[in-house]
């Protein structure tokens, strides 16, 4: 464990004096000490002392390196505040230019009084927690040290390569004095200077190997990370695409888009390292230019991606975001361009685009920098689908089985960068459609994409068949996001969903590994999907078959009721209740399912209110509690011309006197 990583345990216990004796907020405030705590203590620091002036260069460079990365920390730090005081120490510290040795010895003495202070205190038994930076901005900061590494090594040739000159210019001067007084070189102090340029010339091959490999390491480094931010960027475009279905997802993009101009400001610190060098490294210099290349092209992200299933002539919005956005080049505005892809012209990105396959209105949008979310953004908000060109369709295929895309395009240019670049990215899949009524088969085809698919899949390609056991899973997931509820589906739920996919009435065997296609979802999703909107704060028991009602009413009292979608009537809901049977026993009844068509007549709220033998909600909650927020406003008399106000009211069988089944019945009393 690290000096730092003890102290850090110990300070909550220390006086603010102790505090302020050890790291003087003038000189060397606790900041420096918490920023930079592990370079410090890769430093050698016990051998400074005043009265060694040759010291004083390493002193002067050590200075200069701790000035560097206390700007470099605070360019990297979000919290302003944090940043500004950095900024500030970094300019106080300007102060030990002119005496080095005395930062030096400094350092050294706070060191030292560190040890001294945890030799003498016992450390309390606390638990050490990570850092709170994700492991690839531990990276990213670790690559940034390399590379100032290769600052100061470059800077150290250049120290030698001075030094040098002016021997060799010595060295000159001094053969011709020689030679005439006739004084034999090899006993004369020529020979020295001779064996000190040996000594240096070493020193600079030596020095130079080591700034090759050092550089090396650092283009190594950095693909290493760019690597992992890919991968976090396609892990965050992979959970926005799950988040279709229910999965969790946080949209925040503030870490990525750090990353993206940390990993932009090291290419482009190495690339300037190698032109300052002025010795040709091809493969390095390819390396960094496919790098940038790929980093540039890879910051275009849909931010808020449009509706998956899209209207012909109805607005919709999208946001498309670029996460490299302060870093454009400062004049011409960015244009980005939207078009619509077919499936085909998905597969083919890159290569010359084909035959338009839609017209969209309002299609183009300027990329504007956010100074408060420090954010780029396009925003698309009143874009239309004019028309749209349909692929050839086979066999049964439907046109809401057909997927789109929205493609975004443009050319940029950035920084410190010579050419611009060509980036696009596009949408998540869409399917177009013309009237409302293909909506729910529209939306099963996203479901079963965003449920199915594979991450780094053809686009669109899904599977055909898929164990029950996921499929269970998907509107498991589906149904607990859009009902907003903690509780999952049961197991009578399962059992009444296998019942609709696989058209039976009943199963002995395990349903797991029994695999559905996509029409059989296809062909209930239509009836299951409305029913999940209709899941009012739980009071729906919704997904239950008609032979598991005894084993959730047995045992109730005679007027419990419960609701559930009905086995028969496709998006119908029923009301089951126990009633008393002829000879004092009970019995399950089973109201005449209520269609869609019905609820809109009479809403399901006040047929409860109407129906006199229903009384308590399952398990034992009384209806007009529960349900009174549901209930209509009784018609009041009309004030012009005296008419007698009418209402709608249900009646089941038994409420006239009939020993039929419960049917309903919708009258109109006078």
């Amino acid at each position: 464990m690290s000096q730092w990583l003890h102290m850090t345990q110990l300070i909550p216990h220390l006086s603010d004096e102790t505090i302020s004796s050890l790291y003087p907020p003038a000189a060397f405030p606790i900041e420096v000490r918490h920023f930079l705590s592990d370079w410090i203590e890769n430093q050698t620091w016990d051998d400074f002392v005043l009265e060694n002036v040759e010291q004083e260069d390493r002193a002067l460079n050590l200075l200069n390196q701790t000035i560097s990365m206390l700007q470099t920390t605070a360019q990297q730090n979000g919290n302003v505040v944090d940043r500004m005081k950095l900024m500030q120490i970094s300019r106080n510290m300007n102060l030990f230019q002119q005496q080095p040795l005395q930062f030096g010895v400094m350092v050294k003495d706070i060191l030292r009084q560190e040890r001294v202070v945890l030799s003498h205190t016992p450390i309390p038994n606390y638990q050490v927690y990570p850092s709170e930076k994700p492991p690839i901005m531990q990276d990213v900061d670790h690559l940034v040290l390399k590379v100032l590494e290769v600052h100061d090594l470059r800077q150290k040739i250049h120290q030698l390569q001075e030094e040098l000159n002016w021997e060799r210019q010595n060295f000159e001067g001094m053969q011709g004095p020689m030679q005439q007084n006739g004084l034999d070189p090899a006993k004369s102090e020529i020979q020295k200077l001779q064996n000190h340029i040996q000594t240096l010339e070493y020193n600079m091959k030596a020095m130079a190997t080591t700034r090759f490999q050092l550089l090396k390491d650092c283009v190594d480094y950095l693909d290493q990370c760019q690597s992992r931010l890919m991968s976090k960027l396609k892990s965050w475009r992979w959970e926005q695409h799950k988040a279709t279905i229910g999965h969790p997802f946080d949209d925040n993009l503030t870490h990525l888009q750090t990353w993206c101009e940390q990993l932009l400001g090291v290419n482009g610190k190495l690339r300037q390292e190698l032109m300052i060098i002025g010795e040709p490294m091809p493969e390095l210099q390819e390396r960094l230019g496919k790098l940038l290349q790929s980093l540039i092209q890879s910051s275009l992200v849909v931010d808020k991606q449009p509706p998956q299933v899209i209207k012909t002539q109805s607005k919709f919005s999208t946001t498309v975001r670029y996460l490299l956005g302060e870093k454009l080049a400062p004049g011409k505005p960015v244009v980005l361009k939207a078009q619509i892809i077919n499936e085909i012209q998905a597969r083919s990105l890159g290569s010359v685009p084909g035959d338009n396959v839609g017209e969209l209105i309002n299609n183009t949008a300027i990329l504007e920098h956010n100074t408060v979310s420090k954010s780029t953004c396009a925003t698309f908000r009143n874009m239309s689908i004019k028309k749209i060109k349909r692929a050839d369709r086979k066999g049964s295929e439907s046109v809401t089985e057909e997927k789109f895309a929205i493609l975004f395009s443009t050319e940029i240019s950035i920084t410190g960068c010579e050419s611009p670049y060509g980036i696009q990215m596009i949408s998540l899949p869409v399917v177009v459609i013309v009237h409302g009524s293909q909506d729910n088969n529209a939306l099963a085809t996203i479901i079963w994409d965003c449920a199915f698919s594979e991450p780094d899949r053809v686009p669109f390609v899904v599977p055909e068949r898929v164990p029950w056991r996921l499929m269970y899973n998907t509107l498991n997931s589906k149904f607990t996001s859009e009902v907003q509820t903690q509780h999952n589906l049961d197991t009578y739920n399962q059992h009444f969903l296998a019942q609709k996919i696989f058209d039976k009435s009943d199963f002995a065997d395990d349903l797991s590994n029994m695999m559905v296609s996509w029409a059989q979802f296809n062909k209930v999703h239509s009836g299951v999907c409305p029913l999940v909107q209709k899941y009012i704060d739980r009071l729906i028991f919704g997904f239950i078959g008609k032979q598991h009602l005894h084993l959730i009413l047995k045992d109730r009292p005679n007027g419990t009721f419960l609701l559930r979608f009905s086995d028969s009537e496709i998006g119908g809901i029923t009301i089951a209740y126990v009633s008393a049977t002829e000879n004092g026993g009970q019995k399950i009844q089973n109201i005449q399912p209520f269609t869609k068509r019905d609820l809109e007549i009479r809403s399901l709220g006040d047929r409860i209110r109407d129906i006199s033998h229903i009384t308590y909600l399952y398990p034992d909650f009384p209806k007009h509690e529960v349900f009174k927020k549901f209930y209509s406003a009784e018609p009041q008399p009309s004030p012009v011309g005296g008419y007698i106000p009418v209402s709608l009211q249900t009646r089941v069988g038994t409420d006239t006197g009939s020993a039929t089944p419960p049917t309903v019945m919708t009258t109109i009393p006078v």
